[in-house]
């Protein structure tokens, strides 16, 4: 069946703004920023005419995808595509050690060894295992149209699933807070057609 989904992150939190690491196990709201963010992705697409409303289970999802809820799309949430796992990284701000850690960790699943993983952390290879049981979810989804609220390294990983790339290319994609992907699925292949698309902040620039 054919579909177009709209996948985009979560607008900015406070602790975004302030370099603190956030990952699945911190579930911080929105800042006003990211508020204002997503009024301005609704704005632009709110009159698309989505069939279902998927997000992450955490919080800073649901505060993006509010005025899509609030005119009465069915709503769903998966852990599936919550944010990696930052280990003991999480809730800390970014210092150089922890920073160098983080880097080597990049490193190493560039390099191909994606069982690397930060301090009681989530490797790159399990946190595909659960985006591709979220992809086999999509395409058996009877809708045509769906959007998807998720996080930016969990979406630089969905992406390279998609496109059938191996996870050392997750560095290629970027993810601004609101930032579309809208994808398209035709004959068991996803089409891109638009990445990390950020008109709708033009306000912003």
């Amino acid at each position: 069946m054919e579909k177009e989904i709209f996948i985009y992150r979560h607008g900015e939190t406070e602790l975004n703004r302030q370099g603190v690491v956030q990952g699945s196990g911190v579930d911080a709201p929105l800042n006003r920023r990211g508020h204002e963010q997503a009024q301005a992705f609704f704005e632009r697409y709110g009159r698309e005419p989505f069939e279902a409303v998927l997000t992450s289970t955490l919080l800073r999802t649901h505060q993006t995808v509010r005025p899509f809820l609030d005119q009465g799309i069915p709503w769903e949430q998966f852990p599936e595509i919550n944010e990696i796992c930052w280990g003991a990284h999480e809730g800390k701000k970014s210092t150089p050690p922890l920073l160098a850690a983080y880097r080597q960790t990049v490193a190493e699943w560039q390099a191909g060894n994606l069982d690397a993983r930060l301090d009681q952390g989530e490797s790159a290879a399990e946190m595909a295992v659960r985006l591709e049981r979220f992809i086999a979810h999509l395409v058996e989804r009877p809708e045509k149209k769906l959007l998807v609220c998720s996080h930016g390294r969990a979406m630089r990983c969905l992406i390279c699933l998609l496109k059938g790339q191996p996870l050392q290319e997750m560095e290629s994609y970027h993810h601004a807070n609101t930032g579309l992907y809208l994808v398209r699925y035709h004959q068991r292949e996803f089409e891109f057609v638009r990445e990390n698309d950020t008109e709708h902040l033009v306000v912003e620039r």
